[in-house]
């Protein structure tokens, strides 16, 4: 099980000699214990802003049909080059907090209606200032053209990256998969659970306990837990970020 708001910040109330809270009096806490609880919002955000592909981020579990596909997905309409990224959003606060736009992938596998063969490919992101100087003249006539619908190759991020759009203009219905990460949350109830594993629970110990220092002005303190922060951070970012070995790779025939 998680640790919960109500672990962490009673763990750094413990260690600094103050009271501990309850799940009765937690929120309407006062003075520093509220101060501790802010402490901990503070440097739970900072964690989780630190990379914003962590994979307890990830928007849900790789691709329904297969794990290489995306976490998310939308379908498109024939005719209709831009779509919302993530349709239950209603403003840039609920919108997802990061997308990976290198790995988006067409395909009608898992369409209604279709049957194999199947129609499968990479799409090759295209910057907005790209496809305006290359693409947008010629291909806004295709708006009213329907022979000229055909088999997306591109993905467009629009420029206030809240859509994406699909060049050439879908002919038809096909799945659009990618990878979506979710802004992360402050916590407010006692009983909020921490998004990443414990054992990493002590990076934000060290972190809350390097604000909580400042405000007790004891720089001595706050720097040691500065250096534990730094380090537990760096554990994490290597054991959840990069556990495979890197290499090069020559994309050239990637998008073929």
């Amino acid at each position: 099980m998680a640790a919960t708001f109500l672990d962490v910040t009673n763990e750094v109330l413990r260690e600094m000699n103050e009271v501990p809270l309850t799940s009765s009096d937690f929120s309407s806490a006062v003075g520093i214990q509220q101060h501790v609880k802010d402490c901990v919002n503070r440097a739970y955000l900072d964690i989780v802003n630190e990379e914003p592909q962590w994979p307890f981020l990830a928007t849900a579990l790789s691709g329904a049909t297969d794990p290489n596909y995306g976490n998310a997905s939308v379908e498109t309409v024939a005719g209709t080059r831009w779509y919302t990224i993530k349709p239950s959003s209603t403003s840039l606060t609920t919108d997802y907090g990061y997308i990976d736009w290198d790995n988006f992938y067409l395909t009608t596998i898992g369409v209604s209606g279709e049957s194999a063969p199947y129609t499968a490919r990479n799409l090759r992101f295209t910057s907005i200032e790209e496809w305006k100087d290359y693409f947008r003249l010629s291909e806004n006539k295709d708006d009213a053209d329907t022979q000229n619908y055909g088999v997306p190759n591109r993905v467009i991020k629009s420029p206030d990256n809240r859509s994406f759009g699909l060049s050439p203009i879908p002919d038809k219905v096909y799945k659009v998969w990618f990878y979506a990460y979710d802004l992360p949350t402050e916590l407010s109830a006692y009983g909020d659970e921490i998004v990443f594993p414990n054992i990493y629970k002590p990076v934000l110990i060290a972190r809350t306990r390097y604000y909580v220092y400042q405000f007790k002005e004891n720089p001595q303190m706050s720097s040691f837990s500065l250096e534990d922060y730094k380090r537990g951070l760096k554990l994490m970012k290597l054991n959840l970020m990069e556990p495979t070995p890197g290499y090069f790779k020559d994309d050239r025939i990637r998008f073929n």
